[in-house]
């Protein structure tokens, strides 16, 4: 054979391994119950976030990343279960009977489709979403639950400041403490383990590390929760006793965390603890980075950091993250890669589930037919902060949200009340300018959009009946 021949032969033999070396590897960090503004790099100075801060500092971070919402209280399930399928809120919805059966047999969810494209995939921490977590990893190890069974931290809590019932570092409570190590630190060790063990391997890996923190009960180590003496920790603006309107998740469990009504110490401790475990867990993923950087794989490896949700966590008379403020629907996101700008920012409004089909971009599976998120490849050479899009929201059949440009508006269709708010002149959304009459023709065209949202979403809820003098526009 001549040798131009050979060497042709040689070329077409190697190419599929060498297309292999150059896939990126992947991994996702995930936060659950973290909100948008808990970050010491992107504006938060009360709270301490180095390892985080490394990630904005290396990356891209998209300002307005959103989940769409949920179909019960636990919105985490709903947000995972749009992660692993792709689907939109009431479209995923729909396929979750079929999970474990279709859809794990047609190899249609995330790490089945990078499984594929040939990775190793891998799998610790929160899973809450109805598939066989241990089926569709090639390696699942410490799989939680959406969260630990009740310890004994109690409701209604704390009553005064002398209030020593609980302690979040007390190791006898039992919930993320439960064996002795922490949840957190336990996602850590096996990030930390399995780095090493993949960097032996010629494939690319996924590496999906699913953290329960920030979740109540909010536990750390007690050195991480003197960090924030209760007394010093800033109470929101949009702080009230009770929030005034019956919205349908004013008194569900995760509302029970603090005294009605509230008082600013609840709000305090709160506040604290979620600060806390925050940062507890921040170091965690500092040890994952570092591990990324000693076994060589950093400069081939796209990270991607944000959350299932946000939390109220006092904000409105607020504990949880079942209602429609930015503060419960949005979400860090920080892109970390080879070719993304370093410590730059984009205003784009997006759904924190386009990681998944950023992701399968990467991998060379493009956008399986059935995945209805946008990949982010093109944003993230996109620098530009300006808030730009629109983001719908909804909670079960009580309610929706659409926002546009820097206008927000939500309904609550059991009661038939509409709030409106100006984000840019009121980004703490407490002053609803609703009743404005020269504003109703601007609400109606905001309903209009929200319409076609709910199309777009496998929405089916009426909006119509409870706000006739919205729908007018919509119906022209």
């Amino acid at each position: 054979m001549p040798r131009f021949c050979q060497f042709i032969a040689l070329y077409c033999f190697l190419l599929p391994a060498a297309a292999a070396v150059e896939k990126p590897n992947i991994l996702l960090l995930f936060a659950d119950d973290q909100a948008f503004d808990t970050v010491h790099a992107t504006g938060n100075s009360e709270i301490q976030t180095p390892n985080i801060d490394r990630l904005v500092a290396r990356g891209m971070t998209f300002t307005h990343a959103y989940n769409q919402g949920g179909w019960h209280g636990a919105v985490c399930v709903a947000s995972r279960t749009m992660m692993m399928t792709g689907r939109n809120l009431w479209n995923a919805k729909a396929e979750e009977p079929r999970l474990k059966t279709e859809w794990v047999a047609q190899k249609k969810l995330w790490p089945q489709l990078m499984s594929g494209q040939g990775y190793q995939t891998f799998f610790s921490g929160k899973w809450h979403v109805k598939a066989p977590v241990q089926e569709i990893f090639e390696v699942a190890r410490h799989v939680r639950g959406g969260m630990p069974k009740q310890t004994d931290a109690g409701y209604n809590r704390p009553k005064s400041a002398d209030d020593q019932e609980w302690l979040p570092w007390d190791k006898a409570r039992g919930g993320f403490w439960k064996g002795g190590t922490h949840w957190s630190e336990v996602v850590g060790n096996d990030g930390v383990d399995y780095l090493q063990t993949a960097a032996a391997d010629e494939r690319p890996f996924f590496m999906y590390l699913a953290f329960n923190a920030p979740h109540d009960p909010r536990q750390s180590p007690k050195s991480f929760v003197d960090r924030y003496p209760a007394d010093q920790v800033v109470v929101p603006d949009s702080f009230v006793p009770l929030y005034p309107y019956e919205i349908g998740s004013n008194r569900i469990r995760d509302e029970k965390l603090a005294p009605f009504p509230r008082t600013r110490h609840s709000v305090q401790i709160n506040r604290q603890e979620y600060y806390a475990i925050i940062t507890h867990m921040d170091e965690q993923i500092g040890r994952i980075l570092d591990a990324l950087e000693e076994t060589g794989q950093a400069d081939n490896t796209w990270i991607f950091f944000t959350a299932d949700h946000g939390l109220a966590c006092g904000h409105h008379g607020l504990l949880g993250k079942q209602n429609m403020y930015d503060h419960s629907v949005r979400v860090p996101f920080v892109v970390c890669g080879p070719s993304v700008p370093a410590n730059e920012t984009n205003g784009s409004r997006i759904y924190l589930q386009s990681a998944m089909a950023t992701a399968l971009e990467l991998a060379g599976a493009g956008r399986p037919e059935h995945v209805q998120f946008d990949s982010l490849l093109d944003d993230v050479q996109d620098a530009s902060p300006n808030v730009t899009g629109q983001a719908y929201g909804a909670y079960v059949d009580v309610q929706r949200m659409i926002t546009v440009g820097h206008m927000k508006l939500i309904l609550y269709p059991k009661i038939r009340r509409r709030l409106l708010f100006d984000l840019q002149t009121d980004p703490l959304e407490m002053t609803d300018i609703s009743a404005n009459v020269d504003l109703l023709p601007l609400q109606q065209q905001l309903f209009a959009q929200l319409l076609q949202e709910q199309d777009r979403t496998g929405d089916k809820l009426d909006l119509a009946g409870p706000f006739p003098e919205l729908a007018i526009s919509a119906s022209n």
